[in-house]
């Protein structure tokens, strides 16, 4: 006798209620031609295949409990969504409204548009990198920029690997492996990502030869610390703090007679990469910090500095300095595995032309633009945006300017507070949530909770910017 049939359960009839993927996809893919288009078809079925997952587990915790609501015109409009915000790529456009200028979460230097240009061409098209256009014969990738290096830090040689830890970890390892390098105790820095100094001399094979104390060193801590195994002595430029009080450092004028007597290198990781005087610029500020230029007319005979921070160029670690010192550097075999490639050099070069003229570069370079505006510039800056956002939150967010100030980043200037005028917005939504809801936008704006208030500040947001980040504000308090 056959048994009689099971119906389905209640569960097993809402499973049956959703859609086949085919169906789904096909539907998507018409109503959306411009989406799916723009991503390949496995990972456009992976993502349905995830938000049909989701559905099943709210249907397994009863969330989901209506046959009608699974019917492929229903869901239709949620799985799109999920498609449009899952299917995103990872690393994406954000806006920052931070203040912080070389923000290394969020990239650290805009590049000038005459940067990006040269990286799209260098992308797009073949390239004269390691090709000499007058002999005909194999060239050197250095030479591109090793003339502009040379006229704008008074270097007698240069060369650039991918960023200023490898430029240090280079130097260390051609002059300096199984020998002593002598630091000042408080040079000893840590920047972000817990890149210390002693580490990465470690890593090159050297030994370092701590001197003096942590807020006091003199010259005659150095000349105690010289013996036979000495290779070199190096400062590290403090960018990222201050010693302030009881403190008495070595000048690179009063070393580097020492260092020439002994016939070793005086090197120095000036770190932060400046170019130019900012006092001479119009930002008083920050006016004590070296530049590259003045690090070598001291006396050092190589530095090292990064080309992401403060000169507002492409992520680069610079070698310039004495031929003698900087040629035994290019035949180290570590060089290879430390060099730049074509996009990072077309970026560095186009960034370095700038600075020919110090004027065209304040103007051109976005890092310099940003930190040079003055006051009365911010103001009106902010005034424009809170304008914006008014029309664009009506009553849905209350716009006000205050009083704020903005920091440089990039582990540069940790102590220079610079004047600003920020735009606080404050709403029925707290704040902390305001800010999560940005995060996820398209595309996220970040900015700073202060005082329970989302602030954002108008220096490191180009004008461009404004209309997109008031969409951005409506879209999070809808």
């Amino acid at each position: 006798m056959t048994p009689p049939k099971k119906e389905p359960t209640a569960e097993a009839l809402l499973y049956r209620s959703l859609p086949s993927m085919d169906a789904a996809l096909s539907a998507v893919e018409r109503s959306h031609p411009a989406l799916t288009a723009a991503l390949p078809r496995p990972l456009l079925r992976d993502l349905a295949e995830e938000f049909f997952n989701q559905a099943r587990q709210a249907i397994r915790e009863g969330r989901m409990s209506q046959a009608e609501a699974l019917t492929l015109e229903a869901l239709l409009p949620s799985l799109v969504r999920h498609i449009e915000v899952a299917g995103r790529p990872r690393f994406r456009r954000v806006l920052n409204a931070t203040g912080v200028v070389l923000h290394t979460n969020l990239g650290r230097s805009l590049l000038a548009e005459e940067a990006v240009r040269a990286v799209a061409e260098a992308a797009a098209a073949y390239s004269n990198l390691e090709f000499d256009l007058e002999t005909g014969e194999r060239g050197s990738r250095y030479s591109h920029v090793e003339g502009l290096i040379k006229q704008l830090t008074g270097a007698e040689a240069a060369l650039v690997v991918n960023n200023n830890a490898a430029a240090v970890l280079l130097l260390l390892d051609t002059f300096a492996k199984g020998r002593e390098v002598i630091v000042s105790r408080g040079e000893l820095v840590e920047i972000g990502g817990s890149f210390r100094i002693p580490a990465v001399m470690e890593k090159s094979g050297c030994i370092l030869r701590e001197v003096g104390a942590t807020n006091r060193t003199h010259l005659a801590d150095y000349a105690a610390a010289l013996s036979e195994r000495t290779a070199a002595i190096m400062k590290v430029h403090t960018s990222n703090y201050r010693i302030i009080g009881f403190h008495s450092e070595v000048g690179l004028d009063a070393l580097a007679p020492l260092a020439a007597t002994h016939g070793i290198p005086l090197m120095e990781d000036l770190g932060s990469g400046n170019l130019v005087d900012f006092a001479a610029l119009g930002q008083p500020l920050l006016g004590d910090e070296p530049t590259a230029a003045a690090v070598l007319a001291r006396g050092a005979d190589v530095v090292t500095f990064s080309g992401d921070k403060l000169l507002g160029g492409p992520q680069a670690g610079i070698i310039a300095g004495k031929a003698a010192w900087i040629d035994p550097i290019r035949k180290n075999p570590l060089n290879r595995a430390l060099r730049i490639d074509k996009l990072t050099l077309a970026a560095l070069e186009a960034t370095l032309r700038l600075y020919l003229d110090p004027a065209l570069a304040r103007r051109r370079v976005p890092t310099l633009r940003m930190l040079l505006l003055d006051e009365a510039a911010l103001k009106e800056k902010a005034a424009q945006l809170k304008k914006l956002l008014d029309a664009s939150l009506a009553s849905k967010a209350e716009c006000r300017l205050a009083p704020g100030a903005s920091r440089v980043g990039g582990g540069s200037f940790p102590e220079k507070d610079l004047p600003t005028t920020l735009i606080r917005v404050t709403a029925a939504v707290a704040p902390s949530a305001l800010r999560a809801a940005l995060l996820r936008g398209t595309p996220p704006l970040v900015g700073r909770v202060e005082e329970n208030a989302f602030c954002l500040d108008p220096r490191t947001l180009d004008e461009s910017e404004f209309s997109l980040a008031a969409e951005a504000l409506r879209a999070a308090l809808a």
